[in-house]
């Protein structure tokens, strides 16, 4: 059997949408920016994308830019938005937490280099923050607040609405990353006072190699890329018509039937919880309240991520430990590290991403795979026996998971 479960790393393009694509790369090859019958078509096949991206979160057409992915959309907002209000206002600070995706912590390294003071807010254990915690933060120099939607790694889901609320009363700009959450929340940017967000394309069944930017009206957009007239003169560079125009229908198909396709994916993710928690010396990470639909991350001490996803995958599970930007690194996952979990903890992490497509016949085959899996390693694993073979870590137990 062969099952996929690492949807927060990237999803599968499906038949529908590939369609769409494969019908655009035929029929609108020719360059949007020309005016010729082939360009408009193309134009205008763009044009209908960006409408659908905008109605699938409440924005205005003029509002979408399309960009490359999420992350140059990250670069994109908080890069251009920081510098004009340091050029213009004198403002230099940036609020953002300690457990973003790495295209928003580098985003602001880069940024401090350049002489911006950076705020990182902790989250708790479970990964939360609340809107008085940003307010707290909020200082007369404060140019951008920018908050994830919900956690890559975890799952959990921050107040957004609120944030965006304290926000816009101390008019400063809020940036949200919404890669994880698109699709899976329901998302409307003027009700929840989202001034800029972030969104990629093969999150949601789209490919790789697009996303795309809300930034609301009345906010001064700079531009990002030199060389020509696109995106209204702020991002250069000729159109990936194909992937714009699936990013569009997988928009669409995406935030249809939120509430009924997250409900039953719930189920799935709280089978699977239940019964991981089940192994001994496990840890759920991230809280059960306001946790995206498909997201099970789970510790289990004495063992080493890296091991058990090479398991994992010789039988048949594709899943991920940490994030996927970076998988190839034997560095504990910093979103874990934030929660406050030792390393011990931190290094034997799974993450369990599921959407739609999985089925209860797959869940039971991981339900009956992790367990064997990490009894085997734990079987080769010095920790684990200098733990007394799970006898002796009183010194976790305060971590480990309540459903154990």
């Amino acid at each position: 059997m062969k099952i996929y479960a690492d949807n927060a790393a990237t999803t599968n393009i499906t038949p529908e949408i590939l369609d769409v694509m494969m019908t655009c790369l035929r029929d609108n090859y020719g360059n949007p920016s020309s005016i010729y019958t082939l360009g408009m078509n193309a134009l205008r096949a763009i044009e209908r994308a960006r409408e659908q991206c905008a109605r699938a979160i409440g924005a205005k057409t003029n509002e979408i830019y399309f960009t490359g992915c999420g992350t140059e959309a990250d670069n994109w907002a908080v890069k251009e938005t920081a510098r004009r209000l340091r050029r213009t206002k004198g403002k230099t600070g940036i609020i953002t937490t300690n457990f973003e995706h790495h295209a928003i912590l580098h985003t602001c390294e880069a940024l401090e280099k350049e002489g911006f003071e950076i705020t990182y807010l902790p989250v708790d254990s479970e990964g939360y923050i609340s809107a008085d915690d940003v307010k707290n933060a909020i200082t007369d120099i404060t140019a951008i607040v920018t908050i994830m939607y919900a956690n890559n790694e975890i799952g959990t889901i921050l107040p957004i609405a609120e944030i965006g609320k304290v926000c816009r009363e101390k008019g400063v700009v809020f940036h949200t990353d919404a890669v994880q959450a698109v699709g899976n929340v329901s998302i409307n940017v003027v009700e929840q006072h989202i001034d800029m967000m972030s969104v990629s394309g093969h999150k949601l069944h789209a490919p790789k190699g697009v996303g795309f930017l809300y930034s609301k009206n009345g906010l001064t957009l700079d531009r990002f890329i030199h060389g020509g007239a696109q995106e209204r003169g702020r991002r250069a560079g000729t159109e990936n018509t194909a992937g714009i125009v699936a990013l569009g229908e997988a928009m669409t198909i995406a935030c249809n039937g939120i509430e009924e396709r997250a409900a039953k994916v719930a189920v799935l993710r709280d089978k699977l919880i239940r019964e991981l928690s089940k192994i001994p010396a496990s840890r759920l990470n991230g809280g059960m309240n306001s946790r995206l639909p498909g997201n099970v991350n789970m510790s289990f001490i004495g063992i080493e991520g890296e091991s058990l996803l090479l398991n994992l995958d010789i039988a048949g599970i594709s899943a991920s430990s940490g994030s996927a930007c970076t998988s190839g690194s034997l560095d504990p996952s910093h979103v874990l590290l934030a929660l406050g979990l030792p390393h011990e903890i931190a290094h034997g992490s799974l993450r369990l991403s599921i959407n739609e497509y999985n089925t209860e016949e797959e869940i039971d085959y991981i339900i009956e795979t992790v367990p064997k899996v990490v009894a085997k390693i734990r079987a080769m694993s010095p920790l684990w026996e200098e733990l007394g073979n799970g006898n002796s870590f009183e010194r976790f137990a305060p971590l480990l998971s309540p459903l154990e």
